[in-house]
């Protein structure tokens, strides 16, 4: 049941029942079960949840490149232009990453190789996906640094990672995902280990690119602010499973999903008096489920305080109509529903 999508002729990626499971010990682990979603030319969906919840997998699966062994993309489509990337060959893949749906990988020191320029390395990839000469993709790779506000990006092409701040080498980054203009951008957790200048810098430069270009973005965080500064729709994720999606209005300003509502209760509100603001955090009890531990019934129910005896069985997914949809046994109760509005 694929209710939690929205498809439209601006629709330039579309998946569809997405599973990824492992083989662990020799033990059949369901890492991702059932994701879909559809994204749009230039609007931003939100992949929300927390640590171990599935989020980068999913990107991974989108590019094909959940390790094997022990990982594999088990079932789903993923449709982009009109073409099933999960069925194109191998070679065929790795033409269209970069070039057609590219991703800003979540830290920057680990993908950028440390003993090449920053300027070889993007000039590599316009190379590899154009027919560019040398000096033309670095005259291409000048021109990107530009676009993400790198100072003096002549100079910049002969250094090294190492020699920048965290916040230009995740500009780098951003500008070697651009180096062919992709139509969809995965970014994972783009302004983590940032400091908050920084991160607003970011978050601003990924709507001018997006404003420019028409990108559709895919952003992978655990903070629902950026969130709420970025996406338009978003999607909630827990133990592999999408748990609710909507817009970002409805999401975060009218959660209904136990968990949704747990994420923005711990969110800290900059508002309260000085007294409030010396009190602990509000937190979800217990941990994210041990997906090596078979789960049994709906996985949040361990740590929610509203589950009861048909919680021992997988929700499906609850079509709240507009797009909406939760996958929570109190779908169906209309009082609760009512008074979460």
């Amino acid at each position: 049941m694929n209710d939690n999508k929205v498809i439209s002729e601006n629709t330039v990626l579309n998946v569809e029942n997405l599973c990824v499971d492992f083989t662990i010990r020799g033990r059949l682990i369901h890492v991702l079960s059932d994701i879909s979603f559809s994204l749009e030319r230039g609007k931003t969906l939100g992949v929300v949840g927390e640590s171990g919840c599935g989020k980068s997998m999913t990107a991974l699966a989108l590019l094909r490149m959940v390790p094997s062994p022990p990982g594999r993309i088990s079932s789903g489509r993923v449709v982009l232009n009109g073409e099933d990337l999960l069925k194109v060959s191998d070679k065929e893949i790795r033409a269209r990453r970069g070039r057609e749906i590219s991703m800003i990988f979540q830290e920057p020191m680990t993908s950028l190789n440390p003993v090449y320029t920053i300027g070889n390395q993007i000039a590599e990839t316009i190379r590899y996906h154009t027919n560019s000469n040398g000096a033309e993709a670095i005259e291409k790779t000048i021109e990107l640094l530009r676009i993400v506000n790198i100072p003096a990006p002549e100079r910049r092409i002969s250094e090294y990672p190492y020699q920048l701040s965290g916040g230009l080498r995740q500009r780098v980054m951003i500008a070697m995902a651009l180096a062919c203009e992709p139509r969809v951008l995965i970014a994972d957790e783009p302004t983590t280990a940032l400091d908050v200048t920084v991160q607003a810098q970011i978050i601003e430069l990924l709507n001018e690119i997006q404003n420019t270009l028409g990108t559709g973005i895919i952003l992978i965080t655990h903070d629902l602010g950026v969130v709420a500064e970025l996406a338009d729709r978003v999607n909630v994720m827990y133990a592999g499973y999408t748990v609710e999606t909507g817009t970002v209005e409805e999401v975060i300003n009218h959660a209904r999903h136990p968990y949704t509502q747990g994420l923005l209760h711990c969110m800290p509100d900059i508002k309260v008096d000085s007294k409030k603001m010396r009190q602990l955090l509000p937190e979800i009890p217990g941990n994210v489920p041990d997906l090596l531990q078979p789960l049994k019934g709906c996985p949040f129910s361990p740590r929610c305080s509203l589950a009861g005896p048909q919680c021992r069985e997988l929700p499906p997914i609850f079509d709240l109509g507009h797009g909406r949809s939760m996958r929570c046994w109190l779908a169906q109760e209309t009082e609760w529903m009512d008074g979460n509005d």
